[in-house]
């Protein structure tokens, strides 16, 4: 049975934490706020969405910069490093459907919700609308290329674009 997950209007005197210079802009959500820990000097962009869940975390450290529109889901646990750039439109995912135990023509939703964590290295950069998806770790100072689907792990100083991501140089 559906059912709300309310409002998501932020208060932050619900957060688990909240630094000082954090900036919410007009639209901003933020979800399970038991569950977000947000360091200081944070900008989190018009309607982005921080989806906490009822466990695991979604911390965010100092300086970090969050565009308009990001989704951030941190069901499987999604730790942002100090000085993190994330892109308008960037999705970061951190569960999926576990489709292995299905029958041939049972529909997807059926499956088990599976979690893994996501990691963003300090001082990484997620350009426009990619996409990272669930078990990630983004090394620090790892680039992802605007639009890119980033699958497995990035190491540190590496440049990674395309769908697959894929590394394309370094820093």
């Amino acid at each position: 049975m559906a059912r709300s997950h309310g409002t998501g209007q932020v208060n932050r005197d619900s957060l688990a934490s909240c630094g000082t210079g954090v900036v919410f802009e007009f639209g901003a959500l933020v979800f399970h706020p038991e569950n977000v820990e947000i360091a200081d000097d944070v900008y989190v962009g018009h309607y982005a969405i921080l989806k906490g869940y009822y466990q695991n975390r979604l911390v965010i450290g100092a300086g970090t910069w969050i565009g308009q529109h990001a989704f951030l889901h941190s069901a499987g646990g999604l730790t942002i490093g100090r000085t993190v750039g994330i892109g308008p439109g960037v999705r970061i995912i951190t569960s999926s459907h576990d489709i292995a135990q299905l029958g041939p023509n049972a529909p997807i939703m059926e499956g088990d919700l599976t979690f893994a964590p996501v990691v963003l290295g300090d001082g990484c950069d997620i350009g426009v609308n990619a996409t990272i998806l669930p078990g990630v770790t983004i090394g620090a100072r790892a680039q992802v290329g605007a639009g890119a689907v980033v699958t497995t792990d990035v190491a540190a100083n590496t440049i990674v674009a395309g769908v697959p991501a894929k590394p394309i140089g370094g820093i």
